[in-house]
């Protein structure tokens, strides 16, 4: 026992006791395994969450695949009758003289910020205006200070969109002074502040071009969904997707990592000797030989306390996520009026890396597929990934790729990285997100546009699924298999007011 001598109560022997309150999980973790399942918390480094599915997961790692199955999988997508239709019809041409300049300053993470881009440049467009390099905000989640310049190839940025719009690094002199800063010390006439979300090109013209042809320039911010999806020429909507697919490359050194990292998936190191082998596809029967999946898990903390959701971490967890809730949102969180049942049936709770490895295997992936991880922090850390890695224990991610040397460019910069993460998407034989949101639409658009296989998990049928405890292996994968029948990414024709960036058909593709 611990001997409490020569402190009698007192403000020393409250700090002391408080300070072995604090200790006691380290010098006696085993009383703590009541609160095990909490994760992160203070215990959560000795006590990882059990897996919610064990039955199922029994299952899958003494089940043998058959062959047929794996060759479906992996075989492309047929041609669907669609092809990239960029080109506008009417003959591309600038302004003889430009309007003004158009600032805009975009919050968000990557993909936000992406789309940003896009609907600036269809401004810019509609405004026979010329369009400064956008300003990209810090990300208060992610602390991320990255600019576009960073982050995107400006010289192959304003090449592509030469013909169609006119495009400057940085203002002239005589501008200099309309900077962020300025912006937010006061009202400023040249600031446009209360662009409604999805405003129509109307709207610009009405309320922005005036301002250009009395200042010469004007600010728009916040700049974030400010464009409609609907009722614009289709001149606009194929400028838009023309930036999304075409104008916006990422910079060299996030295309040499990538195309690094694609290498080094697709041909893996002999055991022998560490170099890279080129293998031939059909050598493993279809198993996927040279193939790999990405797989997107968006699972950090952010998102499971926006989510509302359990995700099994106990009561430690709830109130871990509840105060970060509250901190972060101040409890305007919609979900969160909703049971876990009802979220869970109504397919709004992210799948757990436990649940979307038990997807990926009732789809018919086995041991043997390589799959990489492009994810930001996973909430919980390794221990909430042993059940996905028992599942695919040839699991990379950028770190067991790449050396610590060939990532010194992007360490510790969210929008880098999340920027090689999307170039290795598009670069993989099957993508798959576990969770809805910006880098899921953005892939599934983008796949689209290229006709690549992309796997739509269905997030209502999942949730119903794993909420039935009784369920055989067998019983899961049939009704996996029947409910994602045409969800490998097939065409979907955009409907009124959805994203052109998650559908780009037919407004950006043409039938042939």
């Amino acid at each position: 026992m611990v001997k409490l001598s020569g402190l009698k109560g007192g403000r020393g022997g409250g700090a002391f006791a408080g300070l072995l309150v604090l200790l006691l999980p380290v010098f006696f973790p085993a009383l703590f395994k009541p609160l095990s399942h909490a994760s992160p918390s203070a215990f959560s480094e000795w006590n990882a969450p059990k897996p919610r599915h064990s039955r199922l997961l029994n299952s899958v790692l003494r089940r043998e695949y058959p062959n047929e199955e794996q060759k479906s999988l992996w075989t492309p997508l047929r041609d669907q009758g669609w092809r990239p239709c960029l080109e506008s019809t009417k003959p591309p041409s600038l302004p003889e003289n430009s309007k003004g300049y158009i600032q805009v300053f975009l919050d968000g993470g990557l993909n936000q910020q992406r789309m940003g881009i896009c609907d600036a440049v269809a401004v810019a467009k509609i405004l026979n205006a010329t369009l400064v390099i956008p300003h990209l905000e810090m990300n208060p989640v992610w602390k991320d200070s990255s600019s576009f310049t960073d982050i995107f190839d400006v010289s192959h940025f304003i090449d592509v969109l030469k013909d169609d719009i006119s495009i400057v690094r940085e203002l002239p002199y005589e501008f200099s002074w309309s900077t962020r800063e300025y912006y937010a010390t006061a009202i400023r006439a040249t600031r446009v502040k209360l662009a409604p979300v999805h405003a129509s090109a109307s709207w610009y013209l009405e309320n922005v071009s005036p301002i250009l042809d009395s200042y010469g320039i004007a600010a728009i911010s916040p700049f974030s969904h400010r464009l409609a999806f609907n009722n614009l020429s289709a001149e606009i909507q194929r400028l838009r997707c023309k930036v999304n697919f075409r104008a916006l490359a990422f910079v060299p050194h996030v295309r040499a990592l990538g195309d690094a990292i694609v290498g080094r998936l697709r041909y893996p190191p002999k055991a022998d000797d560490g170099n890279y082998l080129r293998e031939v596809t059909d050598r493993d029967n279809g198993k996927g030989t040279g193939k790999f999946v990405v797989l997107h898990l968006r699972f950090d903390k952010d998102m499971a306390a926006h989510s509302a959701c359990d995700f099994g971490g106990g009561k430690a967890e709830k109130i871990a996520l509840a105060k970060y809730r509250q901190t972060i949102w101040q409890g305007r969180v919609v979900n969160s009026q909703f049971t876990d049942e009802e979220l869970r049936n109504q397919g709004r709770c992210p799948l757990t890396p436990e649940e979307i490895g038990l997807l990926l295997a009732a789809l018919g992936f086995d041991n043997s597929t390589r799959l990489y991880l492009a994810s930001h922090k996973v909430y919980g850390g390794e221990a909430r990934l042993s059940a996905l890695r028992n599942l695919f224990p040839l699991m990379e991610d950028k770190k067991s790729l790449a050396s610590s040397e060939e990532r010194a460019q992007i360490k510790g910069k969210a929008s880098l990285l999340a920027a090689v993460d999307y170039y290795v998407s598009m670069h993989s034989d099957i993508f798959i997100s576990a969770s809805p949101g910006n880098m899921h639409n953005a892939m599934v658009g983008h796949r689209t546009f290229e006709n690549l296989k992309t796997i739509r998990p269905n997030m209502a049928l999942l949730g119903q699924l794993f909420s039935n405890k009784s369920l055989t292996w067998p019983e899961f994968q049939q009704a996996v298999l029947a409910g994602h029948k045409g969800r490998h990414g097939e065409i979907r024709l955009r409907k009124p007011k959805q994203s052109l960036y998650t559908y780009p058909a037919p407004d950006c593709m043409c039938r042939h």
